[in-house]
Parts: C-alpha cells; sequence; structure tokens
C-alpha cells in the first residue's frame, strides 16, 4: 500500500509506479475524431471507453448484465484509457496540473443507484495518480445506452503546463 503523504509529494508518473499500474495502449478512435485536442493549457479527451486494444473489458448495462461492481471495474478500465491518451498526448502526466472535469456516463437499468459506487472506480483511480489536490469535482449520470454496448464513457478535461 503506498503512504498517501509521500505519494501526494510524488508526480503522477512515481505514483503509477509505486502503485504497480502499467498503463494499457493508447486507445485509437473507432470512428472520425481524435482521442484528445488542446486548446490554450486545457487538453479535452474523447469519450473514454473500458477498451485496451480496441477490444471492449465489459459490455452490458450496470444493474443488468454487469454487477455495481463490474461498473466500477468498467470506470477504472477507462481511466486507465483516458491517462494512456493523456501520456500519449503529453509526454508524461507530470504535466498534468490539474483534473478539471470527470463526467461519468454510465448505461444503467431504469432503477439502478448506485451511480456514486460505479463512478468512484474512475475518481479514486485519478485521485491516486494525481493527488487531493489535482482532482475536480464530477459529474455522474446514468444513460440508457453508449457506444458498442459498453458501459461506462468517461468526459475528462485536464489543465496542463505550457
Amino acid at each position: 500500500m503506498v503512504d498517501h503523504a509521500k505519494a501526494q509529494a510524488a508526480g503522477a508518473e512515481r505514483r503509477l509506479q509505486e502503485l504497480g499500474i502499467a498503463l494499457p495502449p493508447p486507445p485509437t478512435p473507432f470512428g472520425a475524431y481524435v482521442e484528445a485536442i488542446r486548446t490554450g493549457n486545457l487538453v479535452f479527451f474523447s469519450g473514454m471507453l473500458p477498451v485496451v486494444g480496441h477490444e471492449p473489458r465489459y459490455i452490458g448495462r450496470v444493474g443488468g448484465v454487469l454487477t455495481a461492481e463490474d461498473g466500477r471495474k468498467a470506470a477504472e478500465t477507462a481511466t486507465l484509457s483516458a491517462l494512456a491518451a493523456a501520456r500519449d498526448h503529453l509526454g508524461s502526466l507530470d504535466r498534468v496540473v490539474r483534473v478539471v472535469k470527470l463526467g461519468v456516463y454510465i448505461a444503467t437499468e431504469g432503477d439502478f443507484r448506485d451511480h456514486p459506487k460505479v463512478a468512484d472506480g474512475a475518481s479514486e483511480m485519478l485521485l491516486a495518480v494525481f493527488g487531493e489536490e489535482k482532482l475536480s469535482g464530477r459529474v455522474v449520470l446514468g444513460v440508457a445506452s453508449l457506444p458498442l454496448g459498453l458501459p461506462i464513457e468517461l468526459e475528462l478535461v485536464l489543465e496542463v503546463e505550457d
């Protein structure tokens, strides 16, 4: 387990090492768009999905064929894809000044209510990598469906140094 005081002083790249997290290959688009675009000091990431190497890791709705814990793991996977895209775009996660926005979209069955528990999979991964001082607020929404039948899509905006 990582000492949080020590991890807070370390950069994001070092935290990944300390946590034993190996990022997947950077995601590639499923259509006619780019994974990331920078304007000024902000980097906007296209919807990040729980895929590795263009292969879905989870398919289905949370509260249906997938449990809340499955949804949480899918959110973690989507976050790792986002971090891989960020590293690919920036060269290093140490260039991240702060997480500006996190949106977590969850494909759910109509009566599902544990959205925050699922979204914590993404928030807690960002917290572990960037530290509390760089964490943002978030929006969590349950939706009827997401691309490719996936349970999670993340919206992420990062502020970066020049």
